[in-house]
């Protein structure tokens, strides 16, 4: 690990197909937006070699600077893969978006890797969402560290963001988080502030200079031994605490000197194990330096702390009619599975997926097979198809360099699935299997849109196909209800990069419209109708009489339809017509354009003619006894009611749930959820919650979670209901 006395070696550079698992390394960079994590990246491509000074790939290639390649993938909005080779080591880096919005290319970075590194800023702290993400990796215990950017700024101060973050991130044992090393600073300059210039190794008491642009090791001076003895006891005393050998503590305490090497392996271990979560700091290398203050220290955790692909758990596995399936941990052997953890599509060469091998070994023009989940709420199609493997690559910036196979443990990018989707299985064409989705958020912000010409509209059910294909937190409706087309997204952010991906990658221009909620209509009073309908213009003319009463029913009862009629006033064969005429009004509604429901429809009598009456006649006479009989009763406006459960901490508490109250929602309970947050249940109408997912993430600071299920439709406030009904007839 970095703390080892020993100087780096290291072989490095842009990495190349792994030829054994234990040799790859898949970690994931999370923290909020600004935390300096694609800095961070950058930093540790230039230390590895995998770019010069310059910012171009080492092996003089064509791609130009690599923080204007970063800026120009969506703005980093997307998980990002940059390999590079670390002595020996294969480290694939994933870089994940900030923003809450893009909290799926998080989740896809979090499946794909083995170990996060959680990226902190020294001027900003820890948000609320890289604290929940936390405790998403702790759910399944994977290992993280924690490293500290930005201590070039005046307000840098390490020893107060250390505390911090084990305020937040060590909430059941706070040794467990603890620095390996602490900042050395320079002079201070006119302004006060003395710049970072290096690091002290607590396990090794050796001093790691980059003053100079390259990393130098040395001994401390006596007067700085002094400052890291307490912080290296307590280190000391946390590793021992973790170490598996039960009698190294009594050691310590009885003054025994532990072995360095003893205490690094012990250190790795418990890295490793997820129990253990060291600080480190980094900075990005001046103009002209060749390494960052704390990259080498950052890779050689990862190479050395972090566990190997062999490491992981198998995937639960199933073929796909639901058979379970034992497949070994990482075996390139074994039989295929992989997973595509990203989709994108290229101008160049089309479609390109960013795929995780779990097991086995995937290879460039053979032919797999790909199986997706469905997820045919969210408007994806169910697949179950072969597809043939096109070129294999290993990404950096534009550049893709090819790679001759991909195994168990490794990731890399594939060209030319056409079918292949975010989260579908690659597995043998002779063996089908499918692995268990990862969690996806559901989408709670909606955004109605329509086709901005003719031509737009050609294209714009293509479009939306590719869309929601690289994208499964975004769920695309076609509401029969309202006929809108709508995109549920996760946010503003996210809502305004689909309108982008829709404009410029599939030359669709859209406009956004204002999202309907699916209102009813019902009857708030029994009433009763006659419907006559006698036309004569030469020829057959039309009769057809019928009268109708109509009476309200619970909510969810639909519409029932009852033939009380004697005597044969309405023929027998034309009762069938009555109901196909009501029905069809009802479905267009009879005061605002609503569906009319939850009402009872009784044919009472009518009258019929021997040769002018037809089914024609009889539906318009419905019709028209069901206006009727709505002109003359209260006609309900029904709104959606929504179950809503709001997750948020209890200091924001109260402000939600007047919030709730001032939407009209009715809070039905609440409860404690543990780790300083509440549960808080309420019934909201729907027409209320449009913007929730918007206006809930600036009210809690970003720290709150909802969801939403349908519970029923009810009336509508009258004067809420008398505005709709006058834009009703303004838009007719």
């Amino acid at each position: 690990m970095g703390d080892k006395a020993n100087a780096h070696p290291g072989a490095a550079g842009r990495a190349t197909a792994a030829d054994h698992p234990a040799s790859v390394r898949n970690v994931v960079l999370v923290g909020h937006s600004g935390s300096g994590k694609t800095t961070l990246v950058e930093a540790l491509a230039l230390t590895a070699g995998a770019v010069n000074r310059a910012g171009r790939v080492e092996d003089g290639g064509t791609v130009s600077d690599y923080d204007e390649i970063e800026h120009r993938q969506q703005r980093s909005v997307q998980l990002s893969l940059v390999p590079v080779d670390w002595d020996g080591y294969k480290i694939n880096i994933l870089d994940t978006p900030g923003y809450a919005d893009f909290v799926g290319e998080l989740r896809a970075g979090l499946r794909a890797a083995d170990a996060a590194l959680f990226v902190v800023s020294a001027s900003d702290g820890v948000d609320g969402s890289t604290r929940m993400v936390w405790e998403e990796c702790a759910a399944v215990g994977m290992p993280r560290a924690i490293v500290i950017t930005h201590l070039e700024s005046a307000r840098a101060d390490f020893d107060e963001m250390t505390r911090i973050c084990a305020e937040a991130f060590g909430a059941d044992d706070p040794d467990a988080v603890l620095p390996l090393y602490l900042p050395l600073h320079g002079e201070q300059g006119p302004d006060g502030h003395a710049p970072v210039t290096g690091l002290i190794g607590l396990l090794s008491q050796r001093l790691f200079d980059y003053s100079s642009g390259e990393r130098k090791e040395a001994e401390p001076g006596a007067e700085q031994l002094p400052l890291i003895e307490e912080a290296r006891n307590r280190l000391i005393e946390g590793i021992i605490a973790e170490s598996e050998d039960e009698t190294l503590m009594d050691r310590y305490l009885g003054g025994e000197e532990i072995d360095l090497k003893t205490l690094v392996q012990d250190l790795e271990r418990a890295v490793a194990r997820g129990t253990f979560f060291p600080v480190l700091a980094a900075a990005p290398a001046a103009d002209g330096a060749r390494q960052g203050l704390g990259t080498v220290e950052l890779l050689e955790l990862v190479t050395g702390g972090f566990p190997t692909p062999l490491e992981r758990e198998a995937p639960t596995v199933t073929t796909p009619d639901g058979r379970a399936r034992q497949v070994s941990a990482c075996d390139p052997d074994g039989p295929l599975v992989a997973e595509v953890v990203k989709t994108a599509s290229d101008p160049y060469v089309g479609r390109v997926s960013l795929v995780r091998v779990f097991s086995g070994t995937l290879r460039p023009d053979e032919t797999v097979h790909v199986s997706g989940h469905g997820l045919t709420d969210r408007g994806h199609e169910d697949h179950d198809v072969d597809e043939r493997v096109g070129a294999l690559s290993a990404p950096f910036g534009k550049q893709q360099r090819a790679l001759t196979h991909c195994i168990a443990g490794d990731l890399a990018c594939v060209a030319k699935l056409n079918r292949a989707e975010t989260g579908d299985t690659l597995s043998a064409k002779d063996d089908p299997l499918l692995m268990e989705p990862w969690q996806m958020p559901d989408p709670l912000l909606p955004l109605a849109i329509q086709a901005h010409s003719k031509p737009d509209e050609d294209k714009l059910s293509q479009g939306l196909g590719r869309l929601v294909a690289e994208d499964p937190t975004m769920r695309l409706e076609q509401n029969p209800n309202t006929h809108q087309v709508v995109l549920w997204c996760l946010g503003e952010a996210h809502a305004d990069v689909a309108l982008e991906r829709l404009r410029n990658r599939y030359g669709v221009q859209v406009d956004v419209i204002p999202y309907k909620v699916s209102l009813r209509e019902t009857f708030a009073d029994k009433a009763a109708g006659r419907g006559r309908h006698v036309k004569q213009s030469g020829g057959h003319g039309q009769y057809a009489i019928c009268e109708i009463e109509v009476e309200p029913l619970p909510n969810g009862s639909g519409i029932e339809f009852v033939d009380k009629v004697v005597g044969g006033a309405v023929p027998r064969q034309f009762i069938p017509s009555v109901e196909k005429g009501v029905r069809a009004q009802a479905a267009r509604g009879v005061a605002a354009g609503h569906p009319l429901n939850d009402i009872r429809i009784t044919l009472l009598d009518g009258k019929a003619h021997s040769v002018d009456s037809s089914d024609a006649a009889f539906q318009t006479a419905g019709a028209l006894a069901l206006r009727q009989a709505a002109a003359d009763a209260r006609i309900h406006l029904l709104e959606p009611v929504a179950e809503v459960t709001v997750m948020v901490g209890d200091d924001y508490v109260g402000a939600v749930m007047s919030d709730l109250s001032g939407r009209r929602g009715r809070v039905v309970g609440t409860e404690q959820a543990g780790g300083g947050r509440t549960l808080v249940r309420a019934e909201v109408p729907e027409i209320e919650i449009g913007r929730y997912a918007v206006d809930l993430r600036s009210l809690s600071h970003g720290t709150a979670r909802f969801s939403r299920s349908y519970a029923r439709h009810e009336p509508m406030p009258p004067q809420i209901a008398e505005r709709i009904r006058e834009q009703a007839r303004d838009a007719s």
